[in-house]
């Protein structure tokens, strides 16, 4: 009885597979952002761009922001 319940699993993964692939796809179009938010917000990220065109420390922006370094990093890159 046991062997039948793993042969029914192995035929439903990838249905469920395809049906999360059309979810996550459903909900890219209809604009969702997918994943974490954002520790800083826009105008925080363009005051850290603005402070770093004067010249001032990457680490003292992250103290400023009160975040890690790489955090604004990562926000700069983008």
């Amino acid at each position: 009885m046991g062997q039948v319940g793993g042969i029914v699993a192995e035929l439903e993964r990838p249905v469920i597979q395809e049906r999360t692939k059309a979810g996550r796809a459903a909900a890219v179009a209809r604009g969702v952002n997918m994943g974490r938010k954002p520790k800083r917000s826009p105008p925080q990220v363009a005051h850290a761009r603005t402070l770093l065109e004067q010249g001032e420390d990457r680490r003292d922006i992250a103290r400023l922001l009160k975040v890690s370094w790489r955090t604004v990093e990562r926000a700069l890159a983008k």
